[in-house]
């Protein structure tokens, strides 16, 4: 873990907070350099351009008349990842995903509302959320957000990003959701860039993703780092978690991502037993300065933070949980 990553981030946050444009964290010809290298990547590599299924609806039907209570609510919001892009059934997508193992693990009805766009930088955030709440009945009861990609690949201030961001976090707290952020995955993953500008991708990634756990912590809400692109197994399996154009995930990596943020999420409603919500020496958790479990988190996929006192943060490295068999995932009610 890098002290000068925490410091940057802080920096990067600071800056959000108070209104500033944003850090030149690295040169801009260098920047420029790498954000034209990932466009070229991602038509080189082509790939289907297909809009991601729909895949809003009631999940975990099996327990409708179990307990007789109302359904929780999933919103979803965010860019390609969050929309599922690259994928082409709706259970595949990590909205479907998310909604079937948060019904087995409550054991009741989730009701999916997926408000994402691919594409979508952190300005749409606003509008995202604006769509979300205005839908008849109560708010969300839980949010995830997936967003950070594209303000890295259209050089949006980073500061702007994370101030974007908290905005959009600190509207959803104050509706009542709780929000699990998915902060911006790591661009060094995208197979087509080469060294060294693989190396100048990653680290813009990783300062922003430091600085939206910082954002999104100090609004009440909790991150878990996509690192690259949500795991290792992403480093070291690209063929299997890429989709067809090496730069969205596949089915099997939708499903990775989903096992990494499936435990934040249930923690975020209190469903995991007390004792799960205190550090674990023994796998490296802990109470540390929100800046240093910020950075320590970006540089390692599938870690969660979640702010603990003042500036103080829990960092958590939660086991991943099975997700439901396709036959389970396939328990969905369409509701238009």
């Amino acid at each position: 873990m890098s002290m000068s990553r925490a410091r940057a981030a802080r920096r990067i946050a600071a800056a959000a907070a108070y209104g500033g444009g944003g850090i030149g964290l690295l040169g801009g010809a260098a920047v420029g350099l790498l954000l034209t290298e990932v466009r070229l990547a991602k038509r080189v590599v082509g790939g289907p351009n297909d809009p991601p299924p729909g895949a809003d609806g009631r999940y975990g039907a099996s327990f409708v008349h179990r307990l007789h209570q109302p359904p929780l609510r999933l919103g979803f919001l965010g860019d390609s990842t969050a929309a599922g892009q690259g994928v082409h059934r709706p259970r595949q997508t990590p909205g479907a995903l998310l909604a079937t193992g948060l019904a087995a693990v409550a054991e009741r009805p989730v009701t999916l509302r997926n408000v994402a766009v691919p594409g979508a930088q952190s300005d749409d955030l606003e509008r995202q959320t604006t769509r979300l709440l205005a839908d008849p009945g109560p708010a969300p009861d839980v949010c995830v957000i997936m967003i950070g990609a594209n303000d890295v690949t259209h050089r949006m201030p980073p500061a702007r990003s994370v101030r974007l961001l908290s905005e959009a976090v600190r509207r959803l707290r104050e509706a009542g959701c709780e929000v699990v952020v998915g902060t911006c995955p790591d661009l060094g993953t995208i197979e087509p860039v080469y060294q060294p500008l693989r190396w100048v991708a990653r680290r813009l990634s990783r300062q922003l993703a430091a600085a939206q756990t910082i954002g999104v912590v100090e609004q009440g809400g909790r991150t878990v780092s996509l690192g690259d692109l949500l795991g290792p197994e992403f480093a070291e399996n690209p063929r299997e978690l890429f989709g067809p154009d090496n730069y969205h995930p596949s089915a099997e990596g939708y499903a990775t991502a989903a096992m990494a943020v499936l435990p934040t999420l249930c923690a975020a409603l209190g469903l995991w037993p007390a004792e799960e919500e205190h550090p674990d020496e023994a796998r490296r958790e802990g109470i540390l300065p929100v800046a240093r479990a910020a950075a320590q988190a970006a540089a390692e996929g599938g870690t969660e933070v979640t702010g603990a006192r003042g500036r103080w943060a829990l960092l958590k490295h939660r086991k991943r949980r099975r997700l439901p068999s396709d036959a389970e995932a396939t328990e969905r009610t369409a509701t238009g």
